[in-house]
């Protein structure tokens, strides 16, 4: 075959450093938007973008040509750069690590739908229940002392 043609959907979740709520509702479309476009110039495209004021979901359509690490390490560089150049001034930054999990073409209109409700999702579930329910699903073993690390609970 002379060309190449991959079918690469990955569900991408990361969170702020210590869980801190600083992603504002009032800029954080243009904070997507940032992300959207920093993938897109990565020959990525992003199908949904969404989160809440301590997290974000990308679902993106993957180029072949780069590793799902090598993308996360550089939207979660570029955009903290831009947050705190544009909003916060120094005082924001992402969590190390992330999620990703793999979907076929199939389930991507229900992980876009599943993207575009985390507001009403979380009225309902932690960002640690979810993260354990997707782990769960997904197989994937984890150390539950290490996965929300720097996480402070509420008292």
């Amino acid at each position: 075959m002379a060309n190449t043609y991959t079918q690469i959907y990955m569900h991408i979740v990361f969170a702020v450093a210590n869980r801190e709520a600083l992603i504002a509702n009032q800029w954080a479309d243009n904070l997507y938007a940032y992300v959207a476009g920093a993938c897109r110039n990565r020959k990525h495209f992003v199908h949904a973008i969404g989160g809440t004021a301590d997290h974000v979901h990308l679902l993106v359509g993957m180029h072949p040509a780069e590793s799902v690490a090598s993308l996360v390490k550089e939207i979660k560089g570029q955009s903290s750069h831009w947050i705190n150049e544009t909003y916060l001034h120094g005082k924001f930054a992402w969590q190390s690590g992330y999620a990703a999990f793999s979907y076929n073409l199939s389930l991507v209109p229900k992980v876009k739908q599943y993207i575009a409700n985390q507001h009403e999702h979380h009225r309902r579930k932690t960002f640690r229940e979810e993260v354990e329910e997707m782990f769960r699903k997904a197989g994937i073993e984890y150390n539950p002392e290490y996965m929300m690390q720097g996480f402070v609970p509420a008292e």
